[in-house]
């Protein structure tokens, strides 16, 4: 009649890996490759925390982190650029008028 226990995780295990799925939706509004790899790396996560394979899940994490804040960063700066040029252009056209 005995059973065997099973200690819980230790606090220090990662039972929950951050998928990063938010960041990486917003990533595929700014820059569109970047924002669909990081969009699969953070949909492998979940998979591979109910497989056990904690490195794994842990290694699509990291990437969907750093492919998230690429795009990010990459259509930020895209913008950026854009408005400068924009700004550019029409202090351009005044100056020809004048």
């Amino acid at each position: 009649m005995s059973q065997e226990w099973t200690p819980p995780p230790a606090s220090g295990t990662p039972d929950q890996v951050p998928n990063y799925l938010i960041p990486a939706i917003i990533s595929a509004l700014c820059c569109l490759p970047l924002g669909v790899v990081a969009i699969i790396f953070a949909a492998q996560v979940n998979g591979k925390v109910a497989a056990s394979d904690m490195a794994g899940a842990l290694n699509a994490s990291r990437k969907a982190k750093m492919f998230s804040y690429i795009a990010i960063g990459l259509g930020l700066a895209l913008w950026v650029c854009y408005f400068i040029f924009g700004a550019g252009l029409v202090g351009l056209s005044i100056l020809s008028n004048a």
